[in-house]
């Protein structure tokens, strides 16, 4: 990819290589935009770099496991327990370099390096829909939405399209039907719980998960099919699953506009007071702590709701003592994220003599059934999913005191039993008093305040998942399961990975950060279109609705900021 410096001016500058800053560069580039994308850590070129994609259980001398000293250097990212794999380890921060700061428990998940947490994600792509859109007007809880589902609706049709993803149409209002690929199999276990749904439980569709994953025979530039190989985290050589290194950044390379620099970590937004527009950007080199400015007529954040969020509090000048754009007092408030790891386990007797080809990189997905209609009287507002799966037990479970020889050789050869669980997925309310904000006093290696988190759930998520753990029971009850184990381990937010909030949309310039347009009220040619614009979470996977925003932000920007021919 391009990696030339020698500019210091731009048509447009985006900050981030993730799933926003990926289909930002895509965006603007393909519009004929000169573009710097400016990425704080290293290079990370699909295939060349990614450095497990192909090990097997036995490379590991630990079977996988991470060292007690490496522990000690991921001890926040590795408390969640997803970075105790030695195969995946990589792709997450450094918490020693990259501290961060906790009034209350927050699991802030990170990925610094070329294509962000792309690499990492879980895939799941869900629409919101005007029930997520309203929801704020309706019951009063935070800022309307100044969109609705019509004005996105044309561009998750166009990212479903070139991004690829398998699902079925379901006519359901609550989750809006996309561009589809043909859909991943269910298991017969799955299969058959969603027939027992249908059932006994009226408005409860079990489906298929709708993933970012090439099925079927369309054709994708660079991009070949999922090889059912559940080996995504690391990275996949095939581009059987999106990312921003397999797709979008590629896209952007080919148009010959796209400069990219790695290791460049941007701390501010320089403000003209006189054109009342943002004229660019400062950073520091990662590597050499070199300090440079670089110029542009249109700027995307696009670093993760709360990056971009500590990019904007540290942007301060006289017009902005408070961070860029912060007339509001909005700026760093409403940190939300998914409620989840709630529900019930299960075994299923029975359908010995079926199994499954492969490693499929999906589940189920059970989408949103309560508070449709608004008038239910649950106790709770909002709503859940369950995300989910059926798979045979492993051959532990034969081993016992009286299984040697002949038997034990016998029984290991054979798979276990079925097993089902369903994983809740539930809305967070956006409170303001859920904030982060910067420690000026405590410093990061590159001399940068570090951020604090103040978050928590709150009593309708927790009303919420009691009645998410009891559902869960009853289908499983219903559909004949045995041995129900029900559980709720309720975590901390960031646990979800799908933090959110903090320089929210609205229609009024007092009480919001960004306009419909993603452009930061006081500041029009600046753009954030990560997961800070968010302004409710709904309770659906929000990564598919950052880049339909992200997509129609670039288009936005690109009929109302002309190219300056540099």
């Amino acid at each position: 990819m391009s990696n030339f410096y020698e500019n210091d001016s731009y048509d447009a500058i985006v900050v981030g290589t993730g799933i926003s800053g990926g289909w930002a560069a895509k965006e603007l580039c393909e519009k004929g935009f000169k573009t710097l994308v400016l990425e704080r850590g290293p290079m990370v070129e699909h295939v060349k770099d990614y450095p497990t994609m192909n090990d097997d259980p036995w490379d590991y001398k630990y079977k996988g496991q991470q060292t007690r000293e490496d522990k000690k250097r991921q001890y926040k990212q590795a408390r969640t327990g997803y970075t105790t794999n030695e195969a995946s380890a990589h792709w997450f921060v450094d918490d020693i370099k990259h501290p961060y700061n906790e009034v209350k428990r927050f699991d802030w998940m990170r990925g610094y390096h070329v294509g962000g947490r792309s690499i990492m994600w879980g895939r799941h792509s869900y629409r919101l829909s005007d029930l997520d859109f309203t929801a704020n007007k309706k019951d009063g809880n935070g800022v309307d939405w100044p969109i609705r589902y019509k004005d996105i609706a044309p561009w998750y049709d166009y990212v479903e399209s070139y991004i690829g993803v398998s699902g079925e149409r379901l006519g359901l209002s609550q989750l809006p039907d996309g561009q589809f690929l043909p859909p991943m199999e269910l298991n017969c276990v799955e299969d058959h719980l969603k027939k027992s749904i249908a059932q006994n439980f009226d408005g409860r569709v079990l489906t298929p998960g709708r993933v970012a994953h090439i099925t079927g025979d369309t054709k994708f530039e660079g991009r070949s099919k999922c090889q059912f190989r559940n080996r995504c985290v690391r990275g996949c050589p095939y581009g059987g699953y999106f990312s921003s290194n397999s797709s979008t950044l590629p896209a952007a390379d080919r148009t010959g506009n796209m400069t990219l620099r790695p290791n460049s970590v941007v701390h501010e937004v320089v403000y003209d007071a006189e054109t009342k527009r943002a004229t660019g950007v400062k950073i520091i080199d990662a590597e050499t702590k070199e300090t440079l400015e670089y110029k542009a007529n249109v700027i995307f954040l696009c670093a993760s709701s709360m990056a971009s969020t500590s990019i904007m509090l540290q942007s301060k000048s006289d017009r902005f003592p408070d961070g860029l754009g912060n007339d509001s007092g909005e700026l760093g408030h409403n940190v939300m994220d998914h409620h989840f790891r709630v529900g019930a386990s299960a075994k299923f007797d029975g359908m010995e003599d079926s199994y499954y080809k492969g490693r499929k990189p999906n589940g189920i997905y059970l989408p949103r059934f309560r508070n449709i209609n608004g008038d239910e009287n649950l106790g709770f507002t909002r709503g859940y999913g369950y995300q989910g799966g059926a798979s045979r037990g492993n051959w532990e479970e034969n081993i016992a005191e009286a299984a040697y020889g002949q038997e034990l050789k016998e029984a290991i050869t054979k798979p276990g039993g079925w097993t089902m669980g369903l994983l809740g997925f539930g809305e967070t309310l956006p409170y303001h008093e859920n904030k982060m904000f910067l420690d000026y006093d405590k410093t990061d290696e590159w001399g940068l305040p570090t951020v604090t988190f103040d978050a928590e759930f709150k009593d309708n998520e927790l009303k919420m998942r009691k009645d998410m753990q009891e559902q869960a029971v009853a289908m499983l009850e219903k559909g004949g399961f045995k041995d129900i184990s029900a559980y709720d381990q309720l975590g901390a937010p960031g646990l979800g990975i799908h933090e959110m909030g903090t320089a929210r949309m609205g229609r009024d310039p007092k009480t919001s950060v960004l306009n419909g347009n993603n452009q930061v009220h006081e500041v029009p040619n600046l753009y954030i279109t990560d997961g800070a614009f968010m302004t409710s979470a709904g309770c659906q996977n929000p990564s598919l609705t950052y880049m339909a925003m992200t997509a129609r932000a670039a288009d936005h920007a690109s009929k109302n900021f002309k190219k300056s021919n540099v």
